[in-house]
C-alpha cells in the first residue's frame, strides 16, 4: 500500500560525546557495554497520543487522508477520543479510511505485553475490516491483524492478542486499521477509539498457530516452482471465552522442510522447489507445532509454455509474463454453489507465472466489476497455452468461452453475447503444452467484442487439472508489410522452385489449371516477389522438369496468413504419389520460415519430384520455396 506522511517536521539531531577517562586502568571498555534498550511504554492513545513523536500518522493510498481527528467531546470515560470519519464510497477524496500509527523515533519494547487493547464505538452498528499492529511501511516484519470486528453504538473493549511477544523488542508500527463501506451500502459512518494500548492481561491462553488455515495441503509441482505459504494465523482464548483468531506475518513462525534436497523454505514462508521427490513443510510458533502442512511431490524439471513472439503493440493480454496484462477482477471466479474448481494465479516456476486449475468443472477470469471491460473489437485472433495434467480419453473436452456484456455494461442484458471454442482429445496433449491460435471469427456467437467481460473454462470434469498461460488477443494485418526473410543458404546447395534469391527450375508453371477456385497473383512486397493465393481451396505448382532432390535434406517455405485455419504443403512424385505436411496457421508473428525434413514426405519418391501442391483455406502469401541440404 502506498503511504503518505501528513505531518512534516524539521528534525535536528544532537550528537553528544561522553569522554571516558581511564587513567591507570587497563580494563577493556566492552566490560561495561550495556545492550541497547527501548522504551517499554504500552500506551498509544489515552485521551491524547502518548510518546508518539510528531510524525506518526500515515494513511494508506486511496484512503481519505483527513479521515482522522481527535474528538474533544466524545471519549470512553473521558472527553477525548481518536475519531475516524469513514467516508461514503463515492467520496472523491478517498472511498475508505485506513492508516498506520508509527512511533516517530526508536521503536518500543513490547515483549512484556500479551495483547493490544482498545475501546471502540460507532455511530451505527458496523464491522471494521481490519485492525492490528506491526505494520510500519518499512518491513512490516511482525504484522498482525484481526478482521471484521463488530462495533456497536456503545463503548466495548476489544483485545488483539500478541502471537509471540518475545519478537517485539523494537516495534514502531503500534496500530493500524482499515474501514470501508462494503457492509453499509456505501454509506459513511464514524468510529471512536479510546484507551489504545498494549497490556499484559495475563489471561490469554491456549495458543493454536496454523499455516495454510490449518489444512494439510497436497501440492504436485516441479523443480523451479515457488510457493508462498498463506493462511498464517494464531488463535488464542480470551478471558471472555472467545477464541480470537488473528492473521499474522510469517516472521512469527519457524518453518521446516523434511527434505531440503526437494524443497527449502525461507523465514518469510517462501518455498522453493529445488529437486524431484517428496517433502513436507511444517512450522512452529514459539515452540508450539502449527496446524497444517504443505505436502509436496515434485515431478522434477518443468517445460514452460512457449514464449510469445507477437509484437506487444498488437496484443491485448489477459495473463502473460510477456506482456502488460489488463486489470482483472479475478483469475478464479468462485461461482457458488455450482463450481467445484479450485485454482490460483500465483504458481511460479523459474520466474514464470502460471495459472493452475484443479478439480475443474468451470471457472472464469472476469474483468467487469471493479475494473473496466476490455474492447477487443480491433483484434483478429485469440491465443492461449494449455497443458492438461493426466490422461486424455476419447470424448474428453475443454471449452474456452468468451463473454461480452454489451454496451449496457451489465450481465444479463439484452445485448450480451458469447461463444465457445471446444478443444477435444484430438487437439489437447497429455502433460504437454498446446498453443491455441484461432481467429476471433471462430466465435460467431460473439456478436459484440467491445465490452468483453469474461474468459470461462468449462469441462465435463473428466479433464480436471490444467495449467494455463499466455491468454491474449492480438491483431494480424491482412497483408504482409515486410518482405519474407532473405535466404542465406549457398546457391550451390539449393534447388529453387520460387525465390528471387536463386535461379528457379526453368519452365515451372506456378498456376496450372487443375480446376481449383484459388486466385493466384504475384505480389511485390518491398521489391521482393511473393505468391498470393486468395480464397485458397487447393493450388498446384507444376515443375518444368522432374527434380531429383534425394541428395537434399529439407524443403524450405516462407508463408504468411492472417486468416487461414488450415494449410497443408504436398510433395508429389510420379504415379502420382503425394504426401502432405500440415503447417501451423495463422502466422501470428508475420512471415513463418519453415524447414521441413524431406523424410516427412515418405513414401514420395524424392528422386522424381514433379509437382508441389497447397490446400487449405484463407489468403496465403508464399515465398522462397526451395530444397536444400
Amino acid at each position: 500500500m502506498k503511504n503518505t506522511s501528513l505531518i512534516q517536521i524539521k528534525r535536528t539531531f544532537v550528537l553528544g560525546m561522553v569522554l571516558v577517562l581511564a587513567l591507570g586502568c587497563e580494563r577493556d571498555l566492552t566490560d561495561d557495554a550495556i545492550p541497547a534498550t527501548f522504551a517499554k511504554v504500552g500506551d498509544i492513545f489515552t485521551d491524547d497520543f502518548v510518546s508518539m513523536g510528531s510524525d506518526f500518522y500515515f494513511p494508506f493510498g486511496g484512503s481519505k487522508l483527513d479521515a482522522f481527528s481527535v474528538d474533544t467531546e466524545v471519549g470512553y470515560e473521558s472527553s477525548a477520543s481518536y475519531r475516524i470519519d469513514v467516508p461514503n464510497s463515492d467520496d472523491p477524496a478517498g472511498n475508505y479510511a485506513g492508516a498506520i500509527l508509527r512511533v516517530d523515533g526508536s521503536g518500543r519494547d513490547l515483549s512484556g505485553y500479551d495483547a493490544l487493547t482498545f475501546w471502540a464505538k460507532a455511530s451505527r452498528g458496523v464491522s471494521i475490516d481490519a485492525v492490528g499492529f506491526g505494520q510500519d511501511f518499512l518491513d512490516n516484519k511482525f504484522q498482525v491483524n484481526a478482521s471484521n470486528l463488530s462495533v456497536g453504538t456503545n463503548w466495548s473493549k476489544f483485545t488483539i492478542p500478541i502471537p509471540d511477544a518475545s519478537k517485539l523488542t523494537e516495534e514502531r508500527g503500534l496500530f493500524w486499521y482499515a474501514a470501508g463501506t462494503q457492509a453499509t451500502g456505501g454509506s459513511g459512518y464514524v468510529i471512536w477509539l479510546d484507551e489504545i494500548k498494549f497490556e499484559n492481561l495475563g489471561n490469554i491462553a491456549h495458543p493454536r498457530p496454523a499455516i495454510l488455515n490449518g489444512s494439510n495441503v497436497i501440492e504436485e509441482t516441479f523443480s523451479g516452482a515457488t510457493i508462498a505459504l498463506t493462511g498464517l494465523t494464531q488463535t488464542l482464548n480470551l478471558a471472555s471465552g472467545v477464541n480470537q483468531e488473528v492473521t499474522i506475518s510469517p516472521n512469527y513462525f519457524a518453518f521446516t522442510s523434511s527434505n531440503t534436497s526437494v524443497a527449502t523454505v525461507s523465514e518469510l514462508g517462501i518455498v522453493d522447489i529445488v529437486g524431484g521427490g517428496e517433502a513436507v513443510i511444517t512450522a512452529t510458533l514459539d515452540g508450539i507445532d502449527a496446524e497444517g502442512s504443505l505436502n509436496i511431490t515434485s515431478l522434477g524439471d518443468f517445460n514452460p509454455a512457449p514464449v510469445p513472439t507477437v509484437e506487444a503493440s498488437s496484443v491485448i493480454s489477459i495473463f502473460s509474463d510477456a506482456y502488460t496484462n489488463e486489470p482483472v477482477d479475478y483469475y478464479n471466479g468462485y461461482w457458488a454453489p455450482f463450481q467445484t474448481t479450485q485454482g490460483q494465479n500465483d504458481i511460479q516456476i523459474n520466474g514464470d507465472n502460471i495459472i493452475k486449475y484443479s478439480e475443474l468443472n468451470f471457472v472464469g477470469i472476469q474483468f467487469a466489476v471493479d475494473v473496466p471491460t476490455i474492447d477487443v473489437s480491433q483484434m483478429t485472433h485469440f491465443h492461449i497455452d494449455i497443458q492438461v495434467q493426466g490422461d486424455i480419453d476419447p470424448g474428453d473436452f475443454l471449452q474456452v468461452k468468451l463473454q461480452d456484456i454489451g454496451a449496457d455494461n451489465a450481465f444479463g442484458g439484452t445485448d450480451d453475447s458469447d461463444d465457445e471454442l471446444t478443444l477435444t482429445n484430438t487437439t489437447l496433449v497429455s502433460n504437454s503444452w498446446v498453443s491455441i491460435d484461432v481467429p476471433i471469427s471462430d466465435f460467431p456467437g460473439l456478436t459484440s467484442r467491445s465490452n468483453l467481460a469474461q474468459v470461462v473454462f468449462i469441462s465435463d470434469a473428466t479433464i480436471t487439472d490444467v495449467y494455463v498461460d499466455n491468454i491474449y488477443f492480438y491483431e494480424i494485418s491482412a497483408e504482409p508489410t515486410d518482405a519474407a526473410p532473405t535466404p542465406t543458404v549457398p546457391a550451390a546447395n539449393v534447388i529453387s522452385i520460387f525465390s528471387d534469391a536463386y535461379a528457379n527450375v526453368a519452365g515451372t508453371n506456378l498456376n496450372p489449371d487443375w480446376g481449383q477456385g484459388t486466385a493466384v497473383t504475384e505480389e511485390a512486397i518491398e521489391g521482393n516477389n511473393a505468391l498470393k493465393y486468395s480464397g485458397l481451396d487447393y493450388q498446384g505448382i507444376l515443375l518444368g522438369s522432374a527434380q531429383d532432390v534425394s541428395g537434399m535434406t529439407h524443403l524450405h517455405i516462407d508463408y504468411f496468413t492472417a486468416n487461414s485455419t488450415a494449410l497443408n504443403a504436398f510433395l508429389i512424385s510420379s504415379g502420382p504419389i503425394e504426401k502432405a505436411k500440415a503447417l501451423t496457421v495463422p502466422s501470428a508473428t508475420g512471415w513463418t520460415s519453415l524447414e521441413i525434413p524431406l523424410a516427412d514426405f515418405n513414401p514420395v519418391d524424392l528422386a522424381d519430384i514433379i509437382q508441389l501442391k497447397f490446400d487449405g483455406n484463407g489468403d496465403i502469401y508464399i515465398d522462397n520455396i526451395y530444397f536444400h541440404n
